[in-house]
Order: structure tokens, then C-alpha cells, then sequence
């Protein structure tokens, strides 16, 4: 990594093989898989210098509107360290997609730099408009299927965002103070965000939590409908499969404790949400 690029991005290390979820995989169509490959890689770079708990606030909105100017081509050509933004801009160019999706998620990001704690659920679920839906927003724009298709996307995205949130809350708030649980439910509960340092959810966090894995479910049911909606097969194949692994996340999520242990699936787990997927996307087609 050279010293230019280290001006801009703040690399974590992380690829998409850190993920919970599928990305870019053998599912979808061969010759679109270099573009989602792209965007992946414009999210991971503008996520990372969020994230990165070395950087003040100021700097990270700094290298966040740098990497939005390149994607919409106002930043110097010359300017280093903005590879991964030009590369995204010449995707879009090349497929024809707004650059919106791109810069909800930027906005998302810039919002993490300076803000650490949520209010409410549908303060909760702004956030995930910006930072998850977009991802969904853009396949379904790559793969040709249009904003018909937007509500239930959206409703996957954020389910998926809110899974991740729980996973990692008791990390979330010891690195970076940042807490994306419903301020309201948790005051509503008597308690607050401390008790994620307990190496235990208690009582009443707990309560908390199976609140939001409430809310995600709801999210779920809905996006159940997306796969049997969409006109790619592909894409339809990879959702499925998705949308099976929340949903085998949530499980877990409710039976096990986030904040004492890391939730995640086992490859067996995820292997067999991957088959029971493909097998639900594939009979719902025929």
C-alpha cells in the first residue's frame, strides 16, 4: 500500500471473505461480477476509513468527500489515493447507473464519523436506508431489474445491516463508542449503553435486543417475497440463499448472546442455508 493511498483510504485489512454474507459470488452472471466486485471494493474503502479509530472525525469526512468527488468525477485527476472511486465511476459509466447509490452510502459513512448513538428504531433504519439499502439498490439496477423491486430489497438490506449491528455491539461500543441500539427502547428498559461492557447481556438488555431481532424478523418476512420477484435468475438464485442465512443469523441471534460470544454460522450452517436457497429460488421459479 503506498503512502498516497494511505492519505485517503485507511485499509482494515477486511475482504469479502469477512463477511456474513455472499459477495459477488459464483451465483451471478459471470460478466457482471467484476463491476459488483468494484463496488464492493468503493464500500469497503469508504466503510474502513469510518471505521478506523485512529482518524478524528474531521479527517474521516475530509477522505470521505475526497472519495465522492472522484466518483463524481470533480476531484483533481491527478489527485492520488482515489483509485477505487475512479474505478467505481468508470463502472457506472459503463453500465449506465447512477451514481446515487454510491453516495447514499458515502453519506452513511460520513454520518458514522460524527454520530454514535440512535433514538429510536426509524432513526435506526434512516441510517440503514443509506448504508444498506444502496448495496441491494445497485444489483437490482445491474442485474435490470428496476425500483418495483426496491421495497423488498430494502427491507433484506436493512435486515442484514441490523444482524450485523447486534453481532458486533459489544465491539461496536469498546472500539469505536458507537452504539446503533434504540436509545428509547433501552432507557425504556432501564438500562443504557454500559451494560454492553458486561461481557453479558442482562435482563434487560437482553429485552433490547430481542427487540431489534422483532424488528428484523419483520424485515425478513418481506424480504421473502424478492427472490420469486426478480426477472434474473441469478440474482434471484443468490438472494435466496441470502435471505436464508439471516434468517438462520436471527436464530441464533435469539438464542445465543452477542455480547458475550461472536454469533456467526458454522460452513456447515452456511452451506446448508446456501442449498436450502438455491432449492427455494429454484422451485418458486418453475
Amino acid at each position: 500500500m503506498t503512502s498516497d493511498v494511505l492519505k485517503v483510504e485507511a485499509p482494515s485489512g477486511k475482504g469479502a471473505g469477512d463477511e456474513n454474507f455472499p459477495v459477488g459470488s459464483f451465483l451471478l452472471p459471470a460478466r457482471l461480477r467484476p463491476h459488483v466486485a468494484r463496488f464492493y471494493a468503493f464500500a469497503r474503502a469508504i466503510d474502513d476509513i469510518a471505521d478506523n479509530p485512529d482518524l478524528v472525525p474531521d479527517d474521516k469526512v475530509a477522505r470521505l468527500d475526497a472519495m465522492e468527488q472522484a466518483l463524481t468525477g470533480k476531484a483533481d485527476p491527478e489527485a492520488p489515493g482515489l483509485d477505487k472511486a475512479r474505478a467505481m465511476r468508470d463502472s457506472l459509466l459503463e453500465t449506465g447507473i447512477t451514481t446515487r447509490h454510491c453516495q447514499d452510502l458515502v453519506s452513511a459513512f460520513k454520518q458514522d464519523a460524527v454520530k454514535s448513538r440512535y433514538d429510536d428504531w426509524d432513526d435506526l433504519i434512516d441510517y440503514c436506508n443509506r448504508s444498506a439499502s444502496p448495496v441491494g439498490r445497485y444489483l437490482l439496477d445491474l442485474h435490470g431489474d428496476g425500483p418495483a423491486q426496491y421495497p423488498c430489497s430494502d427491507a433484506l438490506c436493512n435486515a442484514l445491516q441490523v444482524i450485523n449491528h447486534l453481532q458486533d455491539c459489544a465491539d461496536d461500543y469498546a472500539e469505536l463508542d458507537r452504539v446503533y441500539l434504540p436509545g428509547d427502547w433501552m432507557a425504556a428498559e432501564g438500562t443504557d449503553v454500559t451494560a454492553l461492557a458486561a461481557g453479558r447481556a442482562s435482563p434487560e438488555m437482553r429485552r433490547v435486543l430481542d427487540r431489534c431481532i422483532d424488528g428484523t424478523r419483520a424485515l425478513l418476512a418481506q424480504s421473502q417475497l424478492l427472490p420469486g420477484a426478480l426477472s434474473s435468475r441469478r440474482l434471484a438464485l443468490e438472494s435466496a440463499v441470502i435471505v436464508k442465512i439471516a434468517i438462520r443469523l436471527t436464530d441464533e441471534l435469539a438464542r445465543r448472546d452477542p455480547i458475550a460470544e461472536r454469533v456467526e454460522l458454522t460452513k456447515p450452517q452456511s452451506l446448508g442455508c446456501a442449498l436450502r436457497g438455491v432449492l427455494t429460488a429454484l422451485l418458486g421459479r418453475s
